[in-house]
């Protein structure tokens, strides 16, 4: 049963760097950014000039440019604005937000769990709002009565 459950962990590793570059592609494209073949000479120079597989900032015109090379799979430069850019790591925080959730968020199934050894769950004078305690986004602190404003 380990040795399943190390081979199924080492599933997700099995992607490849190639199919990672593509799909981060497809993200840049759905986030606005424009696909330029290195398709003369002079390009193709210039593209080999830049990291691959990184953003390079780029001011042109007064304006905010974003660029991402890949020499290697598209053989071409991704290029987007300040808005495209933002698009795209807003879809990345969002991805890793659902990655955690996805990750962490599985429900646990243990007949022998004693939860009643980790105290009250939403008993006591702040039924559904989780154990006795203080959490920080509750804001003002009142001892006798628990968060203020309740």
């Amino acid at each position: 049963m380990a040795a399943l459950l190390a081979v199924l962990g080492l599933l997700p590793s099995c992607e490849s760097a190639r199919d990672r570059t593509l799909a981060k592609e497809d993200h840049l494209a759905a986030a606005g950014f424009a696909f330029q073949p290195a398709s003369t000479p002079q390009r193709q120079a210039m593209l080999n000039r830049l990291p691959p597989h990184r953003f390079v900032r780029r001011v042109r015109g007064g304006q905010l440019f974003y660029i991402y090379s890949d020499p290697a799979v598209c053989d071409c430069l991704y290029v987007g604005d300040e808005s495209a850019y933002a698009r795209y790591q807003q879809y990345r925080q969002a991805k890793a937000l659902a990655d955690e959730q996805q990750a962490t968020a599985m429900e646990y199934q243990d007949a022998s769990w004693n939860w009643g050894a980790w105290g009250p769950w939403g008993g006591g004078p702040w039924v559904g709002r989780g154990w006795y305690g203080w959490n920080p986004s509750w804001g003002n602190w009142d001892p006798g009565m628990g968060p203020v404003g309740w």
